[in-house]
């Protein structure tokens, strides 16, 4: 599949292996995220994707396994085209700086199913939630 990118002055994904199933992408600013705080860093572009398709901008192993750096999965849908942002979470103790360039998450583009809701009539399973079939 060839995906349009939308120019905002950063580095295009990168698949390092033609297998691999996320494509790294780079920070276009230079940015500090504090201890156990959320940050939104750019990326320098933009995506088209078409219908039945969204993207996520998912963790890098190494840097949720080695450094406590993690990012919030949320989705990038089809119609969107602004800016992509990998929103980074520090757990760490210590602020972690993100340098201009630097390789911070992947990006991972997958089919979705277009779902229509309705509401269905109450059945008999019931409504005790977590757990409530045993551990």
């Amino acid at each position: 599949m060839k995906i349009k990118l939308i120019d905002f002055g950063g580095k295009a994904p990168n698949r390092e292996h033609y297998n691999d199933a996320g494509a790294d992408v780079f920070a276009s600013v230079s940015h500090v995220i504090p201890p156990h705080s959320i940050a939104k860093v750019p990326l320098g572009f933009g995506i088209e994707l078409p219908t039945g398709f969204a993207a996520f901008v998912v963790p890098r192993s190494g840097m949720s396994a080695n450094k406590g750096i993690t990012t919030e999965l949320v989705p990038i849908d089809s119609g969107y085209r602004g800016e992509i942002h990998a929103i980074l979470y520090n757990a760490t103790d210590s602020p972690y700086v993100v340098s201009h360039g630097d390789k911070i998450a992947q990006l991972v583009i997958v089919p979705v199913i277009l779902a229509s809701f309705t509401y269905l009539e109450q059945e008999e399973r019931g409504t005790d939630a977590f757990g409530s079939s045993g551990y």
